[in-house]
Protein backbone atom coordinates (compact mmCIF):
# COMPACT_ATOMS: atom_id res chain seq x y z
CA UNK A 1 0.00 0.00 0.00
CA UNK A 2 1.44 3.37 -0.98
CA UNK A 3 2.18 6.12 1.53
CA UNK A 4 -0.37 8.39 -0.22
CA UNK A 5 -3.18 5.82 0.18
CA UNK A 6 -2.30 5.15 3.84
CA UNK A 7 -2.26 8.83 4.56
CA UNK A 8 -5.69 9.36 2.93
CA UNK A 9 -7.36 6.51 4.83
CA UNK A 10 -5.78 7.54 8.09
CA UNK A 11 -6.83 11.14 7.65
CA UNK A 12 -10.40 10.12 6.74
CA UNK A 13 -10.73 7.84 9.76
CA UNK A 14 -9.42 10.48 12.09
CA UNK A 15 -11.78 13.13 10.74
CA UNK A 16 -14.97 10.93 10.80
CA UNK A 17 -15.44 7.46 12.33
CA UNK A 18 -16.54 4.72 9.94
CA UNK A 19 -19.67 3.89 11.99
CA UNK A 20 -20.83 7.46 11.88
CA UNK A 21 -20.07 7.72 8.15
CA UNK A 22 -21.87 4.49 7.10
CA UNK A 23 -24.97 4.79 9.30
CA UNK A 24 -26.82 7.53 7.34
CA UNK A 25 -26.26 5.71 4.04
CA UNK A 26 -27.75 2.51 5.45
CA UNK A 27 -30.78 4.43 6.77
CA UNK A 28 -31.40 6.12 3.41
CA UNK A 29 -31.19 2.82 1.56
CA UNK A 30 -33.53 1.12 3.96
CA UNK A 31 -36.05 3.97 3.77
CA UNK A 32 -36.03 3.82 -0.03
CA UNK A 33 -36.66 0.09 0.00
CA UNK A 34 -39.46 0.43 2.52
CA UNK A 35 -41.05 3.20 0.41
CA UNK A 36 -40.98 1.08 -2.67
CA UNK A 37 -42.52 -1.87 -0.86
CA UNK A 38 -45.26 0.31 0.60
CA UNK A 39 -45.96 1.86 -2.81
CA UNK A 40 -46.12 -1.52 -4.50
CA UNK A 41 -48.45 -2.88 -1.86
CA UNK A 42 -50.69 0.18 -2.20
CA UNK A 43 -50.88 -0.21 -5.97
CA UNK A 44 -51.70 -3.88 -5.66
CA UNK A 45 -54.36 -2.99 -3.13
CA UNK A 46 -55.87 -0.36 -5.49
CA UNK A 47 -55.84 -2.73 -8.46
CA UNK A 48 -57.36 -5.45 -6.33
CA UNK A 49 -60.13 -3.08 -5.24
CA UNK A 50 -60.73 -1.85 -8.81
CA UNK A 51 -60.83 -5.28 -10.43
CA UNK A 52 -64.51 -6.09 -9.66
CA UNK A 53 -65.60 -2.62 -10.81
CA UNK A 54 -63.60 -2.84 -14.05
CA UNK A 55 -65.04 -6.28 -14.78
CA UNK A 56 -68.58 -5.01 -14.17
CA UNK A 57 -68.12 -1.99 -16.46
CA UNK A 58 -66.63 -4.14 -19.22
CA UNK A 59 -69.50 -6.62 -18.98
CA UNK A 60 -72.11 -3.88 -19.07
CA UNK A 61 -70.56 -2.28 -22.17
CA UNK A 62 -70.43 -5.63 -23.92
CA UNK A 63 -74.05 -6.39 -23.06
CA UNK A 64 -75.15 -2.95 -24.28
CA UNK A 65 -73.35 -3.43 -27.58
CA UNK A 66 -74.86 -6.87 -28.12
CA UNK A 67 -78.35 -5.72 -27.17
CA UNK A 68 -78.24 -2.70 -29.46
CA UNK A 69 -80.54 -3.57 -32.39
CA UNK A 70 -78.64 -1.42 -34.91
CA UNK A 71 -75.31 -2.98 -34.01
CA UNK A 72 -76.65 -6.49 -33.95
CA UNK A 73 -78.73 -6.15 -37.09
CA UNK A 74 -75.90 -4.56 -39.05
CA UNK A 75 -73.50 -7.27 -37.92
CA UNK A 76 -76.05 -9.95 -38.73
CA UNK A 77 -76.73 -8.34 -42.10
CA UNK A 78 -73.05 -8.33 -43.05
CA UNK A 79 -72.70 -11.90 -41.86
CA UNK A 80 -75.55 -13.11 -44.04
CA UNK A 81 -75.15 -10.81 -47.03
CA UNK A 82 -72.98 -13.16 -49.03
CA UNK A 83 -75.36 -16.03 -48.36
CA UNK A 84 -78.41 -13.99 -49.41
CA UNK A 85 -76.80 -12.73 -52.62
CA UNK A 86 -75.62 -16.14 -53.72
CA UNK A 87 -78.73 -18.10 -52.75
CA UNK A 88 -81.45 -15.69 -53.98
CA UNK A 89 -81.94 -15.11 -57.68
CA UNK A 90 -85.70 -14.50 -57.48
CA UNK A 91 -87.38 -11.50 -55.90
CA UNK A 92 -90.86 -10.18 -55.32
CA UNK A 93 -91.31 -6.50 -56.13
CA UNK A 94 -94.16 -4.01 -56.02
CA UNK A 95 -94.78 -2.78 -59.55
CA UNK A 96 -94.69 0.73 -58.05
CA UNK A 97 -92.68 1.01 -54.86
CA UNK A 98 -93.66 4.61 -54.19
CA UNK A 99 -96.90 5.23 -52.35
CA UNK A 100 -98.31 8.64 -51.39
CA UNK A 101 -96.10 10.15 -48.67
CA UNK A 102 -99.10 10.23 -46.32
CA UNK A 103 -101.83 7.60 -45.98
CA UNK A 104 -104.85 7.68 -43.70
CA UNK A 105 -106.46 5.01 -41.59
CA UNK A 106 -109.67 3.47 -42.93
CA UNK A 107 -108.77 4.60 -46.47
CA UNK A 108 -107.99 2.27 -49.34
CA UNK A 109 -104.26 1.88 -49.96
CA UNK A 110 -103.12 2.66 -53.50
CA UNK A 111 -99.87 3.62 -55.21
CA UNK A 112 -98.80 7.20 -55.92
CA UNK A 113 -100.92 7.21 -59.11
CA UNK A 114 -103.96 6.01 -57.16
CA UNK A 115 -103.86 2.58 -58.77
CA UNK A 116 -104.26 -0.76 -56.93
CA UNK A 117 -101.06 -2.39 -55.74
CA UNK A 118 -99.47 -5.18 -57.75
CA UNK A 119 -96.66 -7.59 -56.88
CA UNK A 120 -94.48 -9.10 -59.59
CA UNK A 121 -91.79 -11.78 -59.52
CA UNK A 122 -88.45 -10.92 -61.09
CA UNK A 123 -85.13 -12.66 -61.59
CA UNK A 124 -82.22 -11.04 -59.75
CA UNK A 125 -79.54 -12.76 -61.84
CA UNK A 126 -79.00 -14.98 -64.87
CA UNK A 127 -78.12 -17.94 -62.66
CA UNK A 128 -79.98 -21.08 -63.65
CA UNK A 129 -82.14 -22.61 -60.96
CA UNK A 130 -83.82 -25.41 -62.86
CA UNK A 131 -87.57 -25.76 -62.45
CA UNK A 132 -87.61 -22.99 -59.82
CA UNK A 133 -87.71 -20.46 -62.63
CA UNK A 134 -90.74 -21.99 -64.31
CA UNK A 135 -93.03 -20.55 -61.64
CA UNK A 136 -95.88 -20.00 -64.08
CA UNK A 137 -96.70 -23.70 -63.75
CA UNK A 138 -98.11 -23.34 -60.24
CA UNK A 139 -99.56 -20.54 -58.06
CA UNK A 140 -97.76 -19.02 -55.10
CA UNK A 141 -99.44 -17.49 -52.07
CA UNK A 142 -98.26 -13.95 -51.25
CA UNK A 143 -98.81 -12.24 -47.90
CA UNK A 144 -98.86 -8.45 -47.45
CA UNK A 145 -97.35 -7.24 -44.18
CA UNK A 146 -96.45 -3.95 -42.46
CA UNK A 147 -92.75 -3.22 -41.90
CA UNK A 148 -90.81 -0.78 -39.77
CA UNK A 149 -90.01 2.25 -41.93
CA UNK A 150 -86.33 2.03 -40.96
CA UNK A 151 -85.93 -1.41 -42.55
CA UNK A 152 -83.53 -2.25 -44.09
CA UNK A 153 -80.74 -0.53 -42.19
CA UNK A 154 -78.27 1.31 -44.39
CA UNK A 155 -80.63 1.20 -47.37
CA UNK A 156 -79.44 -2.23 -48.45
CA UNK A 157 -81.15 -4.19 -51.21
CA UNK A 158 -80.69 -7.64 -49.69
CA UNK A 159 -81.60 -9.13 -46.34
CA UNK A 160 -82.20 -12.48 -44.74
CA UNK A 161 -85.64 -13.96 -44.09
CA UNK A 162 -84.94 -13.61 -40.38
CA UNK A 163 -84.20 -9.89 -40.70
CA UNK A 164 -87.36 -9.34 -42.74
CA UNK A 165 -89.55 -11.21 -40.27
CA UNK A 166 -88.03 -9.40 -37.27
CA UNK A 167 -89.11 -6.05 -38.76
CA UNK A 168 -92.76 -6.98 -39.34
CA UNK A 169 -94.89 -4.64 -37.25
CA UNK A 170 -97.71 -5.94 -35.07
CA UNK A 171 -100.65 -4.06 -33.67
CA UNK A 172 -100.40 -2.21 -30.39
CA UNK A 173 -101.83 -3.89 -27.33
CA UNK A 174 -105.59 -3.61 -27.28
CA UNK A 175 -105.77 -2.51 -30.93
CA UNK A 176 -107.14 -4.19 -34.03
CA UNK A 177 -104.71 -5.89 -36.47
CA UNK A 178 -102.61 -3.15 -38.00
CA UNK A 179 -103.59 -3.98 -41.58
CA UNK A 180 -107.09 -5.01 -42.62
CA UNK A 181 -108.38 -6.39 -45.90
CA UNK A 182 -107.12 -8.94 -48.39
CA UNK A 183 -103.77 -9.75 -46.81
CA UNK A 184 -103.11 -12.94 -48.81
CA UNK A 185 -103.26 -13.04 -52.60
CA UNK A 186 -102.42 -15.66 -55.19
CA UNK A 187 -99.64 -15.04 -57.70
CA UNK A 188 -100.18 -16.50 -61.15
CA UNK A 189 -97.94 -15.99 -64.16
CA UNK A 190 -95.56 -14.06 -61.88
CA UNK A 191 -98.18 -11.37 -61.11
CA UNK A 192 -100.41 -10.83 -58.08
CA UNK A 193 -103.13 -8.18 -57.82
CA UNK A 194 -103.54 -6.84 -54.29
CA UNK A 195 -107.13 -6.24 -53.21
CA UNK A 196 -108.52 -3.68 -50.80
CA UNK A 197 -106.25 -2.92 -47.87
CA UNK A 198 -106.44 -0.28 -45.16
CA UNK A 199 -104.58 0.67 -42.00
CA UNK A 200 -106.37 0.62 -38.67
CA UNK A 201 -103.76 2.60 -36.73
CA UNK A 202 -101.39 5.49 -37.38
CA UNK A 203 -97.58 5.30 -37.47
CA UNK A 204 -96.83 7.94 -34.82
CA UNK A 205 -96.05 5.37 -32.11
CA UNK A 206 -92.83 4.00 -33.64
CA UNK A 207 -89.51 5.84 -33.55
CA UNK A 208 -89.20 6.73 -37.24
CA UNK A 209 -92.93 7.57 -37.53
CA UNK A 210 -93.11 5.65 -40.82
CA UNK A 211 -94.21 2.27 -42.14
CA UNK A 212 -93.40 0.27 -45.24
CA UNK A 213 -95.49 -2.40 -46.88
CA UNK A 214 -93.83 -5.73 -47.54
CA UNK A 215 -94.76 -8.82 -49.53
CA UNK A 216 -93.46 -12.30 -48.76
CA UNK A 217 -94.17 -15.84 -49.86
CA UNK A 218 -96.53 -17.59 -47.47
CA UNK A 219 -94.53 -20.37 -45.80
CA UNK A 220 -95.33 -23.73 -47.34
CA UNK A 221 -96.86 -22.36 -50.56
CA UNK A 222 -93.62 -22.49 -52.52
CA UNK A 223 -91.83 -25.79 -53.08
CA UNK A 224 -88.80 -24.51 -54.95
CA UNK A 225 -85.22 -24.72 -53.73
CA UNK A 226 -84.26 -21.09 -54.43
CA UNK A 227 -85.23 -18.46 -51.90
CA UNK A 228 -87.56 -15.71 -53.16
CA UNK A 229 -86.52 -12.36 -51.72
CA UNK A 230 -89.31 -10.27 -50.23
CA UNK A 231 -90.68 -7.01 -51.70
CA UNK A 232 -90.81 -3.67 -49.90
CA UNK A 233 -92.27 -0.24 -50.69
CA UNK A 234 -90.74 3.13 -49.95
CA UNK A 235 -91.53 4.43 -46.42
CA UNK A 236 -94.63 6.54 -45.77
CA UNK A 237 -96.54 8.15 -42.90
CA UNK A 238 -99.94 6.92 -41.73
CA UNK A 239 -102.22 9.44 -40.03
CA UNK A 240 -105.60 9.13 -38.39
CA UNK A 241 -108.50 9.49 -40.85
CA UNK A 242 -109.82 12.44 -38.85
CA UNK A 243 -107.00 14.47 -40.40
CA UNK A 244 -107.88 13.41 -43.94
CA UNK A 245 -110.02 16.50 -44.48
CA UNK A 246 -106.80 18.51 -44.18
CA UNK A 247 -104.62 16.28 -46.35
CA UNK A 248 -102.56 17.48 -49.30
CA UNK A 249 -103.22 16.02 -52.72
CA UNK A 250 -100.48 14.38 -54.79
CA UNK A 251 -100.64 15.59 -57.43
CA UNK A 252 -103.04 18.49 -56.83
CA UNK A 253 -105.83 19.17 -59.30
CA UNK A 254 -106.48 22.55 -60.89
CA UNK A 255 -109.79 22.82 -59.07
CA UNK A 256 -108.42 21.86 -55.63
CA UNK A 257 -108.64 24.50 -52.95
CA UNK A 258 -105.34 26.28 -52.60
CA UNK A 259 -104.73 24.98 -49.05
CA UNK A 260 -104.25 21.52 -50.56
CA UNK A 261 -100.75 22.72 -51.47
CA UNK A 262 -97.81 22.04 -49.17
CA UNK A 263 -97.06 24.70 -46.53
CA UNK A 264 -100.49 26.32 -46.94
CA UNK A 265 -102.65 25.26 -44.02
CA UNK A 266 -106.42 25.24 -44.13
CA UNK A 267 -107.69 28.46 -42.55
CA UNK A 268 -104.08 29.38 -41.82
CA UNK A 269 -102.39 32.75 -42.37
CA UNK A 270 -101.24 31.99 -45.93
CA UNK A 271 -104.66 30.62 -46.87
CA UNK A 272 -106.42 33.75 -45.64
CA UNK A 273 -103.97 36.05 -47.43
CA UNK A 274 -104.50 34.25 -50.73
CA UNK A 275 -108.28 34.22 -50.30
CA UNK A 276 -108.28 37.98 -49.73
CA UNK A 277 -106.70 38.39 -53.18
CA UNK A 278 -109.14 36.07 -54.92
CA UNK A 279 -106.68 33.14 -55.10
CA UNK A 280 -108.91 30.26 -54.07
CA UNK A 281 -107.78 27.31 -56.17
CA UNK A 282 -104.55 25.68 -57.27
CA UNK A 283 -105.27 27.02 -60.76
CA UNK A 284 -105.51 30.58 -59.42
CA UNK A 285 -102.19 30.08 -57.63
CA UNK A 286 -100.43 28.75 -60.73
CA UNK A 287 -101.83 31.48 -63.01
CA UNK A 288 -100.48 34.26 -60.84
CA UNK A 289 -97.14 32.48 -60.42
CA UNK A 290 -96.83 32.31 -64.23
CA UNK A 291 -97.80 35.94 -64.81
CA UNK A 292 -96.40 37.78 -61.78
CA UNK A 293 -94.37 35.68 -59.36
CA UNK A 294 -93.15 38.69 -57.32
CA UNK A 295 -96.77 39.69 -56.70
CA UNK A 296 -97.61 36.20 -55.43
CA UNK A 297 -94.59 36.24 -53.10
CA UNK A 298 -95.68 39.66 -51.85
CA UNK A 299 -99.17 38.36 -51.02
CA UNK A 300 -97.76 35.45 -49.02
CA UNK A 301 -95.49 37.85 -47.16
CA UNK A 302 -92.19 37.37 -45.33
CA UNK A 303 -93.68 34.60 -43.20
CA UNK A 304 -93.15 32.20 -46.10
CA UNK A 305 -89.43 31.53 -46.26
CA UNK A 306 -87.56 30.66 -49.45
CA UNK A 307 -87.44 27.02 -48.40
CA UNK A 308 -91.21 26.93 -47.82
CA UNK A 309 -91.82 28.69 -51.12
CA UNK A 310 -89.72 26.13 -52.99
CA UNK A 311 -91.72 23.29 -51.43
CA UNK A 312 -95.05 24.93 -52.25
CA UNK A 313 -94.26 25.88 -55.85
CA UNK A 314 -92.73 22.45 -56.60
CA UNK A 315 -95.87 20.78 -55.29
CA UNK A 316 -98.12 23.11 -57.29
CA UNK A 317 -96.20 22.43 -60.51
CA UNK A 318 -96.89 18.71 -60.27
CA UNK A 319 -100.52 19.56 -61.09
CA UNK A 320 -101.88 17.87 -64.22
CA UNK A 321 -102.91 20.71 -66.53
CA UNK A 322 -105.05 18.76 -68.97
CA UNK A 323 -105.60 19.64 -72.63
CA UNK A 324 -107.77 22.76 -72.44
CA UNK A 325 -106.50 25.82 -74.28
CA UNK A 326 -107.77 29.39 -74.45
CA UNK A 327 -107.45 32.17 -77.02
CA UNK A 328 -106.59 35.79 -76.31
CA UNK A 329 -106.62 38.45 -79.02
CA UNK A 330 -103.56 40.67 -78.99
CA UNK A 331 -102.78 43.70 -81.13
CA UNK A 332 -102.18 43.44 -84.89
CA UNK A 333 -104.79 40.65 -85.08
CA UNK A 334 -102.46 38.16 -83.37
CA UNK A 335 -104.24 35.44 -81.40
CA UNK A 336 -102.32 33.92 -78.50
CA UNK A 337 -103.13 30.39 -77.32
CA UNK A 338 -102.82 29.87 -73.56
CA UNK A 339 -102.89 26.80 -71.35
CA UNK A 340 -105.03 26.66 -68.16
CA UNK A 341 -102.41 28.48 -66.07
CA UNK A 342 -101.94 31.44 -68.44
CA UNK A 343 -98.79 30.26 -70.16
CA UNK A 344 -98.40 30.88 -73.91
CA UNK A 345 -98.33 27.62 -75.86
CA UNK A 346 -98.45 29.20 -79.32
CA UNK A 347 -99.86 31.96 -81.47
CA UNK A 348 -101.83 32.50 -84.68
CA UNK A 349 -100.74 35.39 -86.89
CA UNK A 350 -102.66 36.83 -89.83
CA UNK A 351 -100.27 36.98 -92.78
CA UNK A 352 -101.86 38.24 -95.97
CA UNK A 353 -105.24 36.89 -94.92
CA UNK A 354 -103.93 33.49 -93.83
CA UNK A 355 -103.44 32.27 -90.27
CA UNK A 356 -99.89 31.11 -89.59
CA UNK A 357 -99.14 29.12 -86.44
CA UNK A 358 -96.19 30.03 -84.25
CA UNK A 359 -94.87 27.38 -81.88
CA UNK A 360 -93.68 28.28 -78.34
CA UNK A 361 -90.05 27.87 -79.38
CA UNK A 362 -90.54 30.50 -82.10
CA UNK A 363 -92.35 33.13 -80.04
CA UNK A 364 -89.16 35.17 -79.85
CA UNK A 365 -89.72 36.21 -83.48
CA UNK A 366 -92.79 38.17 -82.38
CA UNK A 367 -90.78 41.29 -81.65
CA UNK A 368 -93.77 43.53 -82.25
CA UNK A 369 -95.54 42.15 -79.18
CA UNK A 370 -94.87 42.59 -75.49
CA UNK A 371 -95.64 39.03 -74.37
CA UNK A 372 -95.41 39.87 -70.67
CA UNK A 373 -97.87 42.72 -71.03
CA UNK A 374 -100.26 40.54 -73.05
CA UNK A 375 -100.17 37.81 -70.40
CA UNK A 376 -101.05 40.29 -67.68
CA UNK A 377 -104.00 41.48 -69.75
CA UNK A 378 -105.11 37.89 -70.35
CA UNK A 379 -104.84 37.14 -66.63
CA UNK A 380 -106.95 40.17 -65.69
CA UNK A 381 -109.61 39.22 -68.26
CA UNK A 382 -109.43 35.47 -67.78
CA UNK A 383 -113.18 34.95 -67.50
CA UNK A 384 -113.70 36.50 -70.91
CA UNK A 385 -111.26 34.20 -72.74
CA UNK A 386 -112.66 31.71 -75.20
CA UNK A 387 -111.82 28.03 -74.99
CA UNK A 388 -110.25 26.88 -78.24
CA UNK A 389 -112.41 24.16 -79.84
CA UNK A 390 -110.50 21.05 -80.79
CA UNK A 391 -107.27 22.32 -79.21
CA UNK A 392 -104.40 23.56 -81.33
CA UNK A 393 -101.28 21.41 -81.18
CA UNK A 394 -97.98 23.19 -81.62
CA UNK A 395 -94.87 21.22 -82.44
Amino acid sequence: MSAKRLFTESQYKEDEPAEKRLKPRRLLSLASVIGKVIGLNSMNKILSDLEPWLRRVANEELENALSNSHFFTRFHSLENQAEVETSSCLQLMFSKKVLPPTLFTASKIADKDNNPLQVVLLERSTTSAGTDHDLSLYPIKIEIVVLNGEFPLGGGETWSSEEFNENIMKEREGKRPLLAGELCVTMKERLAHVGDLEFTDNSSWIRCRKFRLGARVVPGSYKGTVRILEAITEPFVVKDHRGESYKKNYPPALGDEVWRLEKIGKEGAFHKKLQSEGINTVQDFLKLSAVDTPRLREILGPGMSERMWDVTIRHARTCVLGNKQYSFLGNNNCVFILNPICQVVGALIDVDGQLVTVAPSDLSVLTNYNIESLLRAAYENWNSLQEVPGNYIFQ
